[in-house]
């Protein structure tokens, strides 16, 4: 691969766990009273979402504007990517990228929920870059 190609993958893949990271940030200020759970469960799903794709970029594998977490877990496994297999249940996070958000759209979150979305989008972002590390 031409070293103008690896270092632009090199760089995308560092903005997308910029990004996955603050995210993550945000998603674990649990005890902040302030901050509904809707809006705590929605940036562990984008830390996750952002992690997933920043791994897709690094194996060069294409994949659609989603965000369904399910999808692209399917991406990074049918890509040969090992080591993030006991994650599937990280596809339920996908609920919470859009109707969330907004109220009236879906079940209201509770905080347990959200504390739940948080320690699952730290193990599978700290998992991501485990394998960005290699």
């Amino acid at each position: 691969m031409p070293a103008e190609r690896e270092r632009a993958i090199r760089e995308l893949v560092a903005e997308w766990m910029r990004r996955a990271r603050a995210d993550l940030a945000l998603a674990q200020m649990t005890r902040q009273k302030r901050i509904v759970p809707e809006i705590l469960a929605f940036h562990a799903q984008q830390a996750v979402e952002k992690a997933l794709k920043a791994l897709l970029v690094r194996h060069q594998v294409e994949f659609p504007n989603t965000h369904s977490i399910g999808l692209l877990l399917n991406l990074v496994q049918e890509a040969g990517v090992e080591g993030i297999q006991g994650f599937a249940n990280a596809a339920a996070l996908t609920r919470y990228a859009v109707s969330t958000r907004y109220p009236g759209e879906d079940e209201p979150v509770t905080r347990e929920e959200a504390k739940e979305a948080s320690r699952l989008a730290v193990r599978l972002v700290s998992r991501i870059e485990e394998e960005l590390g290699k």
